[in-house]
C-alpha cells in the first residue's frame, strides 16, 4: 500500500481526469497538495461534500462544515450557490445524475439553514437556476427532485422582498408536467403530482408577495387553471375512502380551493374566465356533472362577499351562449341553479333583484327567440325557473314578497293576446309560483299586500286557461298553511278525512273582511270563464283552501254569499252551456258542505245533506264529480230548471239564526255578481263616514243612537245597507201588529180611485173650492215658526261668540263625542 497517493493513479479518461484532479487534490495525502492552497476555501468546502463514490451520498460531516461557514460568512452564499450550480450543470451534461442529486440536496440544506440571512436573495438566484436546469432535463427523476426543492423554497417566508424575480418558466414547466402522458401509469401520476405541487408552490410564493410578478395575469391563469381542471376531470368525483392516498385529482382540487380562496375581488374573474373556457373547449357542459362539482368547489372556497361575482360571471357566460344548443344552455342553467343558493345569503337589496332581473331576462329571451317551445327549450326554461326558486328560497320572507312583486310587475299586460305574450305570461307566472312555494305564510295580510294582490286578481281573470291555472296554484301555495292542497284537489261532498285545520287569527279575520270579497269575486269570474275540468278544479281547490284557512263564525256569512254567487252565475248567465252550469252547481254544493264542516254549524250541514239527498234522486248531474266535456256529455240534455234543488238564501239565514249566530249580513247582502269591481287598495275612510254623519245628525244626538253595525255594513263591499226602523218601542210594535187588513186596504184603494175620478171629471170651480187652503191659519203658523227660529239663531250666535274662542276644535266639529 502506497504511503503517498496521486491523482493520476486512477484510470479516468482525460475529460474526467481534470475534474477528479481538482477534487482529489484537496486531500492532504495527495502529492498535489500544493494545488489545494490555490483554491478558495468555499470551493474546497463544497468539493468536500461530494464522496468519491456517488452511491455513498452526501458527506454529512463536511456538509455541516459548509453550513457553518455559510452562516459565518453570509456574503459567500452567492458564490457557494453559483459554484454548486456549475458543478451540477457539468454533472447533468455528463449524465452523472447521482452527483446532481447530492448538489441539489446541499442546496436545500443551505436554503433551510440560511433563510433568515439578508443576502439570501443572491443565493436564491443560483438555487432557482439549478432548479430550472433540472427541470429542463428530460429525466423525470430530476424533474421531480427539482419540483420538491422548489416546494421547500416556496414554503419559506422571506423577510426581504425580491423585485426582479420571475416565475414564467416555472409556471409553464409545472403546467406541462400536469399534462404528463407517460406510458408508465405510476410514473405519469408522480410527474403530474410534481407539477401540481409546483403550481401550488408558485401560487404560495407569489400571492403572499405583492412585489413579485402578478400571478393573476391572464397568461398565467390560462396555464394554471386548465392544468388543475385537467387533473380533476381525470379522477372519480365520488368521495375516496382512503383519504391518506394523495392522487392528482385530489391534489388538484386542493390547489384550486387554495387558489380561489386567495383571490381578491379584482382577481376572481381571472380564475373564472379560463375555467369557463376550459369547460367550453372540452365540451364539459353536457353532461354537467363535472361542471357542477367544479363550481361548487369555487363557491365553497371563495370569500363569501365575492360569491355574487361567480353568479354574475356565469350569467354573462349564459348570455354569450344564447346561440348555443338548448342542451348546453340547459346545463349552464342547471349549474347556475345548483350554486346560486350559496350566493343568495350574501346578496341583499339591489343585488338580489339584479340576479332576479337577469334570470327573467334570460326567460324573456328564450321565449322571444323561439316561435314554438321545443322540449329542449322547455327544459332550459325550467332550469332557469329552478335557479330563480333556489335563489329566492335562501332569502327571508319579506324579501320573497319583494321578489314576487318584482316578477309580477314584469308580466305582460293581459290585453296582449298574442301567442308569444301568452307564453311569456305563463313562464313568468311559473317563476312567480316557484318563489311562492318557497314562502312560508304566517299572516295573509303580509303574504297578500294590496300592491301584489290586485294584479294577481287581474291575472285570475285571464282568458287563457293555462295562465289562470298557474295563478290558482300561486294562490294555493300562499294560502295552504296546513298542507291541505292535495287533500282538497278533488271536488267532493264527502268528509275530507286528512284535513288539517286551525282557527283563523284575528288578523286573518280582518283580512277576510277587507279583501275576501275581492278574492271570491275573482274566483267566481275564473269559474265562469271556462268549462274545462282542470280549470274548474283548480279554482275549487283555491276556494276550498280559502274557506278552510279563513272560515269561522265571524266570516261564514262572507263564504255563504260567495257560494250563492256561484249558484247565481249558474242560474242567470246566458253565455254558459248546460254542462258548465252543472259544474258550477256541483262546486257550490261541495263548498257549502265543506263550509258547514269547517265551521261546525250542524244546522247548516243538515241543510246541505237534505239538498244532496234530493239531488241524488232528481238531479245527479248537480253532484260531484264534475262531468268531463266530451261528445257523450255534449249530446246529453240536462234539466237545469230545478229551483227546489238550489241552495236557498233564506234557509241559510235560518240555519245561522238557529245556531245562535249573526245572519243579518246574509239576509240583507246580495250574492257576489260578475259586475262587481276589484279595488283592494280602496277602503272607506272613518273620517269621511263620521263627517257625513255629522252633517246629517243634530249635534245634540245621544251617543247611544250610534249603530256600529250599520256603519260596518256600509263599508263592506257588495252589500246593501239594511234599512232599520227609526225606533223600537211598544207603541211601534203595536202599530206593526195592527196593520190594516185586506178589506181596509181595498177600501183605501177605492177612496183613492174616487179622488182620481173627481179630479178628472169635476170642473175648475169645484176643484178650487175643494182645494182652497185656510190662508189665515197657515200664515199665522208660519209666522210663529220664523220668529222662533230667528230668536234661536241670535241666542246661539251670542253663546258661540263667548265660548268658541276657548273651545278645542275637536269639540266644535264632534260635539256629540264629548259629554261630561
Amino acid at each position: 500500500m502506497a504511503l503517498i497517493s496521486c491523482c493520476f493513479d486512477s484510470g479516468f479518461e482525460l475529460p474526467e481526469l481534470f475534474d477528479t484532479f481538482v477534487q482529489k487534490c484537496t486531500d492532504p495525502g495527495c502529492c498535489c497538495g500544493c494545488c489545494s492552497a490555490l483554491r478558495p476555501r468555499y470551493k474546497r468546502l463544497v468539493d468536500n461534500i461530494f464522496p468519491v463514490n456517488p452511491e455513498d451520498g452526501l458527506v454529512k460531516s463536511n456538509m455541516e462544515k459548509l453550513t457553518f461557514y455559510s452562516l459565518s460568512s453570509p456574503d459567500k452564499l452567492d458564490r457557494i450557490g453559483e459554484y454548486l450550480y456549475q458543478k451540477a450543470s457539468k454533472d447533468i451534461n455528463r449524465k452523472r445524475y447521482r452527483f446532481v442529486e447530492i448538489a441539489m440536496e446541499a442546496m436545500d440544506i443551505l436554503l433551510q439553514a440560511c433563510h433568515a440571512q439578508t443576502t439570501l436573495n443572491l443565493f436564491v438566484e443560483s438555487f432557482l437556476r439549478m432548479v430550472q436546469k433540472l427541470l429542463e432535463d428530460s429525466n423525470p427523476t430530476l424533474q421531480i427532485l427539482a419540483t420538491n426543492s422548489f416546494v421547500k423554497f416556496a414554503n419559506i417566508n422571506e423577510d426581504t422582498p425580491s423585485y426582479h424575480r420571475r416565475y414564467d418558466f416555472f409556471i409553464s414547466k409545472f403546467s406541462s408536467m400536469c399534462h404528463g402522458n407517460n406510458d408508465n401509469v405510476e410514473l405519469r401520476d408522480n410527474i403530474r403530482l410534481a407539477g401540481i405541487k409546483g403550481l401550488q408552490g408558485v401560487i404560495r410564493k407569489t400571492v403572499s408577495d405583492d412585489l413579485v410578478e402578478n400571478i393573476w395575469e391572464k397568461q398565467h391563469m390560462e396555464k394554471i387553471v386548465p392544468s388543475l381542471l385537467f387533473n380533476m376531470q381525470s379522477g372519480d368525483l365520488t368521495p375516496v375512502e382512503d383519504a391518506t392516498q394523495v392522487t392528482p385529482p385530489i391534489l388538484a382540487e386542493e390547489v384550486l380551493r387554495e387558489l380561489v380562496g386567495r383571490a381578491s375581488f379584482g382577481h376572481i374573474r381571472s380564475v373564472l374566465k379560463p375555467l369557463l373556457t376550459h369547460l367550453d373547449r372540452h365540451e364539459l357542459w353536457v353532461p354537467n356533472t363535472f361542471a357542477i362539482h367544479t363550481f361548487r368547489i369555487v363557491m365553497i372556497s371563495i370569500q363569501p362577499q365575492y360569491s355574487y361575482t361567480v353568479v354574475e360571471t356565469l350569467m354573462q357566460h349564459l348570455d354569450n351562449n344564447f346561440k348555443s344548443s338548448p342542451k348546453t344552455r340547459t346545463s349552464l342553467a342547471v349549474v347556475l341553479s345548483k350554486i346560486i343558493a350559496i350566493a343568495a345569503g350574501e346578496s341583499v337589496g339591489p343585488s338580489a333583484l339584479d340576479i332576479i332581473n337577469n334570470l327573467l331576462t334570460h326567460l324573456r329571451t328564450s321565449v322571444g327567440t323561439t316561435t314554438e317551445i321545443t322540449p329542449e327549450e322547455s327544459q332550459y326554461q325550467e332550469a332557469l325557473i329552478n335557479a330563480l326558486g333556489e335563489f329566492a328560497n335562501h332569502h327571508p320572507d319579506y324579501q320573497k314578497i319583494e321578489i314576487m312583486l318584482f316578477i309580477m310587475n314584469t308580466v305582460p299586460d293581459l290585453t296582449k293576446k298574442s301567442k308569444g305574450d301568452q307564453m311569456l305570461q305563463n313562464i313568468l307566472l311559473k317563476s312567480l309560483l316557484k318563489v311562492g312555494t318557497q314562502y312560508n305564510t304566517v299572516s295573509f295580510e303580509k303574504a297578500f299586500p294590496a300592491s301584489f294582490l290586485q294584479p294577481l286578481l287581474k291575472m285570475a281573470r285571464a282568458p287563457h286557461d293555462p295562465t289562470r291555472i298557474i295563478v290558482m296554484k300561486i294562490f294555493q301555495a300562499l294560502l295552504d298553511r296546513h298542507q291541505n292542497e292535495k287533500v282538497l284537489s278533488t271536488v267532493s261532498v264527502k268528509p275530507y278525512t286528512a284535513l288539517s285545520q286551525e282557527p283563523p287569527s284575528r288578523s286573518d279575520i280582518i283580512f277576510t273582511h277587507k279583501y275576501g270579497a275581492n278574492i271570491m269575486q275573482a274566483l267566481i269570474d275564473s269559474m265562469a270563464l271556462s268549462d274545462k275540468v282542470d280549470s274548474l278544479i283548480s279554482s275549487y281547490n283555491t276556494a276550498a283552501l280559502l274557506l278552510v284557512e279563513m272560515a269561522c263564525g265571524e266570516t261564514v256569512q262572507e263564504f255563504l254569499l260567495f257560494i250563492l254567487g256561484i249558484q247565481q252565475v249558474a242560474a242567470t248567465a246566458e253565455d254558459l252551456d248546460d254542462l258548465h252550469k252543472c259544474s258550477l252547481h256541483v262546486i257550490a254544493i261541495a263548498l257549502l258542505t265543506l263550509a258547514a264542516r269547517v265551521t261546525g254549524i250542524n244546522n247548516l250541514l243538515e241543510y246541505a245533506q237534505k239538498i244532496i239527498e234530493a239531488r241524488k234522486e232528481d238531479a245527479t248531474h248537480f253532484l260531484p264529480p264534475i262531468i268531463e266535456h266530451n261528445k257523450k256529455s255534449a249530446a246529453t240534455k240536462f234539466n237545469l230548471n230545478l229551483p227546489h234543488l238550489s241552495i236557498d238564501k233564506i234557509a241559510l239565514a235560518e240555519c245561522l239564526q238557529n245556531a245562535g249566530m249573526d245572519f243579518n249580513r246574509l239576509q240583507s247582502g246580495m250574492p257576489y255578481t260578475l259586475n262587481q269591481k276589484d279595488n283592494p287598495s280602496h277602503r272607506h275612510s272613518w273620517v269621511e263616514s263620521v263627517s257625513n254623519q255629522m252633517t246629517q245628525r243634530n249635534s245634540s244626538t245621544d251617543l247611544t243612537a250610534y249603530n256600529g253595525d250599520n256603519d260596518s255594513v256600509s263599508s263592506s263591499p257588495g252589500v246593501a245597507k239594511k234599512a232599520l226602523a227609526p225606533e223600537y218601542t211598544v207603541d211601534a210594535m203595536k202599530r206593526y201588529l195592527t196593520e190594516p187588513s185586506e178589506a181596509v186596504k181595498k177600501e183605501m184603494q177605492e177612496k183613492q180611485k174616487q179622488i182620481v175620478r173627481a179630479f178628472r171629471e169635476s170642473n175648475f170651480e169645484e176643484l178650487m173650492k175643494r182645494t182652497e187652503p185656510k190662508h189665515d191659519v197657515l200664515q199665522n203658523r208660519l209666522n210663529d215658526l220664523f220668529n222662533s227660529l230667528a230668536l234661536d239663531n241670535k241666542t246661539t250666535q251670542n253663546v258661540n261668540n263667548n265660548n268658541n274662542q276657548d273651545k278645542p276644535i275637536y269639540e266644535t266639529y264632534f260635539p256629540e263625542l264629548f259629554y261630561y
